[in-house]
């Protein structure tokens, strides 16, 4: 399958400092790819780059076969929904949605079509009259989105879109996006910090740091198989050591052999509470309905686990053995 977009060597900066460098990255014809990384770390300047929002200072972007690095935002065949919606709050959610039309000079009837569709299309079209001042936070992303696609985009970017949203909504518009990317077959560039989200709906997760990319691959792959030390503690990997001639931390013998490895990972449930080779302090315990989550200072340094609600609780300042166990450890390539 063809290259639908590339990236190749884009290097990005404000002023003197670069933000992203000499990055390279490609996906396919409808793909749903996430940029995933914490603040700063350059994947909402990489997704303002592909927008045609700033110039690059070095590098291509190529979109269907054709370079848009230095083609103007509106000719560029990509659409953005904004963090903020950015909706004109005295224009309907009609002229909202066919804002971008009426500049492109679409006929009317032809307009009145389109917008009707991607309405009905966001479950939109029986409030095609209201102010967005009348509607909920999940409507008002549902019009930033119908807005976006009714210019019929080869690229949809997507900058945090659902990080205004309350929790319930969060997993709705999730829902929603998904059935919208299936059924338009449009390909996707979706911007978050937010691991659940990029694991719920990528196709592909490219994980970034430092304006560089740590890791890329299919969201199982990420999830259960980080690469880095980074990425394992950015994918709920809390306990996370690396490696030092044999010993964990640099203090304990790790118990196991360790092969082609600089580090090892334990989520907080894989840490068994209550026996093991080491002990630690309870500095702190939190019911979080099925589980209860301990914080554990120890020599290794501070050990997040987590046990069953119905098991015997911990208290704070006692001390407890635990095991870090092999069978759950993940084994890290790159410090």
């Amino acid at each position: 399958m063809s290259e639908f977009l590339k990236l190749d060597r884009l290097t990005l900066g404000y002023g003197d400092t670069v933000a992203v460098e000499a990055l390279d990255f490609a996906m396919q014809p409808g793909e749903l790819v996430a940029l995933l990384g914490p603040s700063g770390c350059g994947k909402t300047t990489t997704m303002r780059a592909i927008a045609g929002l700033m110039t690059p200072l070095g590098g291509t972007i190529t979109l269907d076969g054709r370079d848009i690095t230095r083609v103007p935002p509106n000719k560029r065949g990509v659409g953005l929904v904004f963090q903020s919606y950015a909706l004109f709050p005295h224009l309907t959610v009609f002229e909202n949605v066919a804002f971008g039309l009426r500049l492109a000079r679409v006929p009317r009837v032809e307009l009145t079509q389109r917008v009707d569709k991607a309405l009905a299309s966001t479950g939109l079209l029986h409030l095609a009259q209201r102010l967005p001042r009348e509607l909920s936070g999940g409507q008002q992303q549902r019009v930033a989105l119908a807005r976006s696609i009714v210019v019929e985009p080869k690229l949809l970017l997507l900058d945090e879109p659902l990080s205004n949203l309350d929790a319930r909504l969060r997993l709705e518009m999730r829902s929603e996006l998904s059935r919208l990317q299936r059924e338009l077959g449009i390909a996707m560039i979706y911007v978050t910090h937010d691991q659940s989200e990029a694991l719920a709906l990528a196709d592909r997760i490219i994980v970034m740091r430092d304006g560089r990319i740590e890791q890329a691959g299919t969201p199982d792959a990420i999830y259960e198989r980080p690469a880095s030390v980074f990425v394992a503690g950015f994918m709920g990997f809390e306990n996370t050591f690396v490696i030092h001639n044999g010993l964990l931390a640099g203090i304990a013998p790790i118990g196991f052999e360790v092969r082609d490895a600089v580090g090892l990972a334990w989520r907080p449930h894989a840490v068994v509470l209550g026996q093991g080779p080491h002990r630690g302090t309870v500095a702190g315990a939190s019911y979080l309905g099925q589980v209860v989550e301990y914080l554990l200072t120890t020599p290794l340094g501070d050990i997040k686990a987590e046990a069953p609600a119905s098991a015997p609780r911990h208290q704070a300042g006692e001390t407890i053995a635990f095991d870090l166990p092999e069978a759950s450890a993940v084994r890290l390539p790159r410090a």
